[in-house]
């Protein structure tokens, strides 16, 4: 049968994909614009089956606030190459995908991925991007946070963002400044207290085999590794840290100095170049 130019353009506004896949579609439907969009969808499966084992290493990191600063997602769309990870549709979708997120706060990725995006699912929409650009895309990450306040920040290159919930409201230039420190630093913890045992372990373990491969005696091993330990948290924990726009004082002082009372009760960072 005969496929209109006219039908082609509106199978390609209902499913966004290029006009050779959508006359291509309609024809094998004979015309059918539901059996079109299915096969559509379908060739998008395949492209996202065919490219399953590639690495998404560009992308677009997204954190986003509610508009009281008491909520905040973190979430990664990501895709084969910078050139997609810049095309406007791409952009749009990465956004779409956390405003969704942060609307409805899911438990977690699966959830997440369930979500309605439009007429498709987060997962759906996903995969028929895929077919659309012939590269692999996935959502790499997704993070959801509550407080009585949180401040975001998102690098320039958009690949690199964190969000940061704090106890008590305050000045959003703060909140910025702790969340920017959180993206140039990668803390592994808030504090000292909350930083995970087996990070705590592995780091120990380390220094226990370099002290003994330098010769130390085995009664100062456990003194000296303590010693390290404490030089490890002092660089790797968010309030022990140097605050990076001065120097002289730590991240906890910083606070300190802005409001007694206020702690960070946590954060995400995320970024594609870890």
């Amino acid at each position: 049968m005969e496929i209109k130019a006219a039908d082609v353009a509106k199978l390609r506004q209902m499913t966004g994909a290029g006009m050779m896949d959508c006359k291509g579609a309609l024809v094998e439907a004979n015309g059918d614009f539901e059996k079109a969009k299915d096969i559509i969808r379908e060739k998008g499966k395949l492209v996202a089956a065919k490219r399953a084992d590639r690495e998404t290493t560009e992308g677009a990191v997204i954190a986003k606030t509610n508009s009281d600063n008491t909520k905040a997602v973190l979430v990664c769309l990501g895709c084969e190459t910078d050139f997609v990870a810049k095309n406007q549709e791409f952009q749009d979708l990465a956004n779409g995908i956390a405003d969704v997120a942060l609307e409805n706060l899911p438990q977690d990725m699966s959830a997440l991925l369930g979500c309605k995006l439009g007429n498709l699912t987060i997962e759906e929409a996903v995969t028929q991007q895929t077919g659309k650009s012939g590269e692999k895309h996935a959502v790499a990450t997704y993070s959801k946070l509550e407080a009585p306040f949180i401040a975001s920040y998102i690098h320039t290159n958009g690949k690199l963002a964190t969000i940061v919930g704090f106890s008590k409201g305050i000045c959003p230039e703060v909140g910025k400044d702790i969340a920017m420190q959180i993206t140039a630093m990668n803390p592994v913890s808030v504090s000292k207290d909350s930083c995970p045992k087996d990070v705590i372990e592995k780091e120990l373990e380390i220094y226990r085999v370099q002290i003994r491969e330098e010769g130390k005696p085995e009664n100062m091993i456990e003194k000296i590794a303590q010693g390290k330990l404490a030089k490890f948290f002092k660089e790797s924990t968010l309030e022990d840290q140097t605050f990076v726009k001065d120097g002289k004082i730590s991240v906890a002082e910083y606070l300190k100095s802005v409001d007694a009372e206020v702690k960070v009760t946590g954060f995400y960072r995320f970024s594609l170049n870890d």
